[in-house]
């Protein structure tokens, strides 16, 4: 189950919000040692919220100490090494991944692409964190860009990383 709240602050309603996360988590965990999620009976709980730039920044003041709104935010619940060890029947809740409205609509301009498939994008990138995986090094971020490569490529979008190497501001 993934549970969507949608405040709606920016965010087109012609967009299937419920549907892009729903593909977007199940392409990021199906990349990693976890992929057993995205088919099991085990019931899995991610928060996805699509709010404005400014409720974005005071998350990213509180958490990060960081007074700037930012494309994406992630707070993982259930460590990584924990999700395949919690008992059977036991559900998984793996955190909350929180998105900008104009943040990401400015990004998506600015590279030429459609506000869906860079959201999808965010999402892939947030459920990555929620399982483990961090960019804080070189060799952590290839692992992490490889990933996210797959999932979107899974999906039918194009390499987010052609041409820029380390989103700005993905957290």
């Amino acid at each position: 189950m993934i549970d969507i709240a949608l405040d709606n602050q920016g965010w087109p309603e012609t967009i299937d919000w419920e549907d892009l996360a729903e593909r977007a988590v199940r392409a990021a965990i199906a990349e990693t040692p976890n992929a057993i999620l995205a088919n099991s009976q085990r019931e899995v709980e991610i928060s996805i919220t699509l709010t404005d730039d400014e409720a974005v920044q005071a998350l990213n003041r509180e958490w990060r100490d960081k007074d700037k709104p930012t494309n994406v935010l992630s707070f993982p619940m259930t460590p990584a090494e924990e999700i395949n060890a919690l008992p059977a029947g036991m559900e998984a809740m793996l955190g909350d991944i929180v998105l900008a409205s104009g943040v990401c609509a400015r990004e998506a301009a600015e590279k030429g692409i459609t506000l869906s498939d860079h959201a999808t994008h965010l999402v892939v990138h947030g459920m990555l964190h929620l399982l483990g995986y961090d960019h804080m090094d070189e060799g952590e971020a290839e692992v992490m860009e490889a990933m996210e490569r797959r999932a979107l490529a899974a999906l039918g979008i194009a390499d987010p990383y052609a041409s820029d190497p380390h989103p700005e501001g993905a957290a």
